[in-house]
Parts: C-alpha cells; structure tokens; sequence
C-alpha cells in the first residue's frame, strides 16, 4: 500500500481546509507515546485510523495509516498510506494486530461505526480521546470563546458509547503536563500566550473552524488580561499545577 491507494473516503474532510502546517504545532509527546506503546502489547502489524501525519506510531511495528485527508497523508512520512473512511475501512477481518486512533473519533461521520470497524479488522484496539462529560473544563472554553462548547459535545459521543462500541476492557486517564508538545487545544492550560498565535489556533480544529467574527474578539479578550496580569490573578492555583485531569482517555480493547 502506497501513497496513491484510495478506497473513495466520499466529501473533502475538514483537515483537507486545515490541515497545511499542522505537522509543526502538533509535535507528538513522548510521555502519551509511552502510554499508546504500553497499549499496543507489541503488536507486529498496526492500522492507525485517522492517522493523520503519523504522530504516536510504534517505529518497531509495520504500520498502516489511513485517513481521509490527502493534505494530511501528503505530511505522513510513511510508506503504506491508505486514503479511507474509518467507517469502511478496505481490509479484511482480523487483518491487523491492533487499530490505534489517537484525538480522530471526534472528525469521522459516523464514529460507532468506525469504532466497529477497528473491532472487526484487529484483534486489540486503542483509542486515545476526550469524556465530553468531565469537568473541569478548560479555561479558554468557559471564559473566552463557550462557542467551543457546543462544538465539543456535539461532535464527542459520550465514553460509555464510545467504549462500548469498541469493546474496551481498560480506561486509563491521561493528565495533561503542563509543557505537552501536543500542541491540541488543551496542551495550552498552563501556556495561554500561545492562543494568541495564528498557528497555534490553525492546529486546533475547533479554533480553525470558527469564524473570525467569534475568534478575533475572544483573542483580544484574552490578550488584554494577559498583558493587565488578570488572567494570572485568575488562575493563580493552576499556575502551581504539574497536569491537570481535562478528561482525557486512553481505551483499550481486545487481546
């Protein structure tokens, strides 16, 4: 399988629109990579559904990413890259030793289906993702820009569904440290000068797709308690805080 392979994933996802530079904001963090290793048990041959540009990849295994997005596979460095939707994955039953998708459930059409799918084509499955449900929530959610928030539980099914849906044995929680080089939305809790960065919120799905009218005011906003100090009077007690608990999940499923 090559970069030229296609199994017609239907319409241009979003990442075709945002997806150009992601690469460099969205620096894979050895600690998460860690976790996923640990998860995948050793598997020899590994699915990545929503590979995206590749990040957490096991190196020792023989990988296959798909996603739907030809921007993102343009920035995969691998060798076996399939153009495909996660709910009609072109593989056989049991093909793989394990189906990894990291931070993806959220963009697919039909994400039970999908989640179906890695159960039908690997024996173990893991699924890095977000509890739509957890508290506390962000910062930058509740304070600036709560647009974000129906976005978020519209898109997110609840982890009961999602865990379910793949048939997962083991939740693991996954604190996020304040430096994570992740650079997703809440890698930034501890940081939040860098939301003031047009690159920073292009690496951010919610962020790349909301309108200017809503984004533009909400970065000023924030900008002007940065610069007044209120934002760190604010959140003084997060400021001493290694990781914060943001409702992040890895599940695990299968042998």
């Amino acid at each position: 399988m090559n970069t030229s392979a296609s199994a017609g994933p239907g319409p241009s996802p979003v990442y075709d629109r945002i997806g150009v530079g992601y690469r460099r904001v969205r620096q894979p963090d050895p600690r998460l990579a860690a976790l996923i290793r640990e998860g995948l048990g050793g598997a020899r041959t590994v699915v990545n559904v929503g590979a995206g540009t590749g990040s957490y990849e096991p190196a020792d295994a023989e990988v296959v990413a798909v996603d739907p997005s030809r921007v993102m596979l343009d920035q995969h460095p691998g060798a076996r890259k399939v153009r495909a939707s996660a709910s009609a994955l072109p593989f056989a039953d049991g093909a793989f030793d394990a189906a990894m998708a990291v931070l993806t459930v959220h963009h697919w059409p039909d994400p039970l289906r999908g989640l179906a799918e890695l159960r039908r084509v690997a024996r173990r499955r893991l699924l890095f993702t977000w509890d739509p449900d957890h508290r506390p929530e962000l910062w930058v959610v509740g304070e600036y820009v709560p647009e974000i928030r129906a976005m978020e539980r519209a898109r997110f099914a609840p982890l009961s569904e999602m865990a379910e849906a793949m048939g997962a044995h083991t939740v693991v929680p996954f604190p996020i440290p304040h430096d994570f080089t992740d650079g997703f939305q809440t890698a930034y809790w501890r940081r939040p000068e860098m939301f003031l960065d047009p690159a920073v919120r292009a690496a951010s799905s919610t962020f790349a797709q909301l309108p200017g009218s809503v984004v533009g005011p909400a970065v000023a906003r924030l900008r002007a308690d940065l610069e007044s100090g209120e934002w760190h009077r604010r959140h003084a007690e997060l400021l001493t805080r290694d990781a914060v608990d943001y409702g992040y999940r890895l599940l695990i499923a299968g042998e």
